[in-house]
This record gives C-alpha cells, sequence and structure tokens, in this order.
C-alpha cells in the first residue's frame, strides 16, 4: 500500500465520491464557495459527507468564511476538517480551529521560496497546511485553477507542519510531482474533471493509481 495520502477536492454527485472512496482515496474535499463551479450548498455537503466511512477524511473547502457558516457545517459532524483557502491569517485560523473544536487545514498560495517560508507563522494555529499554486491578482477563484507553482521550491524546506501539495497536479504528471517535493499528500481537483467542476469517475481512478504507485 502507498504511504500517500489521496485527497479528491471539488466533489460534488454521490457517484464520484463513491469513485474517489473505491479508488482508495484518503481524503475527500468539498467546495462551499459560490464563485467556484465545484460549489455545493450546506445541506448537499453535508449530505454528500454524512455516508463517508469513518476512515476517510471529508474537509470542507472554504474561502473566508464567516462564523455563521462555519457552524452550519460543523454542527452535524460530518466533517473531519476545514480547508481555508482565503487570506484568513493566522489569528483567525486559530479563533476557528479553538471555537468549532475541528482540524483547520490553511492553504497557502504560493510562488516564491518566500511564500512557503511564510506557512511557518501557522504553526500552532492550523492542523495542516497544502501549498498550492499562487493563482493571477485578481482572479476570481483562489485555487482550482490547474495552476502549478516550481516544486522545486519545495527542496530543503523547514516545515513546522503537517503538509500536502496541490496545483497543477494530475494523472501524468503525480509521480513526478511526489518525487520532486516527497509530499506526504496530494490534493487534485481539476486535474480530474471532464470540464470545469465535473468529476469524471475515470479520471479520478486513473488518478488514484498513479499516486498510489509513488
Amino acid at each position: 500500500m502507498s504511504r500517500l495520502a489521496i485527497k479528491i477536492c471539488g466533489l460534488s454527485t454521490p457517484d464520484t465520491v463513491g469513485a474517489a472512496m473505491r479508488a482508495g482515496a484518503t481524503h475527500l474535499g468539498f467546495v462551499h464557495f459560490p464563485k467556484s463551479p465545484r460549489h455545493v450548498e450546506a445541506d448537499r455537503l453535508r449530505a454528500l459527507a454524512a455516508p463517508v466511512p469513518s476512515h476517510v477524511g471529508r474537509v470542507a473547502v472554504l474561502v473566508d468564511p464567516t462564523d455563521e457558516t462555519l457552524a452550519d457545517l460543523s454542527a452535524t459532524g460530518a466533517l473531519t476538517a476545514l480547508q481555508l483557502h482565503g487570506k484568513e491569517n493566522p489569528e483567525r485560523v486559530a479563533a476557528i480551529r479553538q471555537r468549532f473544536g475541528i482540524p483547520v487545514w490553511k492553504a497557502i498560495p504560493v510562488k516564491t521560496r518566500a511564500d512557503i517560508d511564510a506557512a511557518g507563522a501557522y504553526a500552532g494555529a492550523a492542523d495542516f497546511i497544502l501549498f498550492d499554486a499562487k493563482t493571477p491578482e485578481g482572479a476570481a477563484l483562489p485555487g482550482g485553477m490547474g495552476l502549478r507553482f516550481d516544486w522545486t521550491l519545495l527542496r530543503g524546506a523547514s516545515l513546522s507542519l503537517p503538509w500536502g501539495l496541490s496545483g497543477g497536479l494530475g494523472i501524468d504528471n503525480v509521480a513526478e510531482a511526489v518525487r520532486i517535493t516527497g509530499a506526504p499528500l496530494v490534493d487534485v481537483s481539476s486535474g480530474v474533471e471532464s470540464a470545469p467542476g465535473i468529476k469524471s469517475v475515470d479520471k479520478i481512478m486513473a488518478f488514484c493509481n498513479a499516486a498510489s504507485a509513488c
């Protein structure tokens, strides 16, 4: 069995949730952000996450959420983590973690080595860091655009938190990404889609197979 954790993000239908589980994904991501083509309303997110077995992580992906939104999503107990993909600073992340009692992942947009080094500010606030490609200034979405950053930036980095790799991953490059970075978790969204927001069961299976072979 691969040591690698695999997160399929942006799931929105029962069949793709089922495919991700059958393929061996360790984490499932559900986006609650209206600007995203992968957005699912709170009721649907909870319904998709609720039947997932306890050994598979259920992660809600949010962008600068209000406490009201966080309370609504966390109340059912269907989630195992909250992934924050906005401009949340360490103080905000720590406050969310303390108030809601759910592990918090913080996505860090990366363009330079300084961005990776800046993740250290979240030590003691977040439980997990997800390095993602920095989107262009003024972009409507903070992620899920199929962009990648220079993976060699992670070489020799001193990382004080558990972490994972996102941004531009796909079936054809996940092995290279893991070889270069040593990432313990890989996170894919647009790389397993047939169109923006439309997950492909076949691509999910192929990606998990490729990642599991690492």
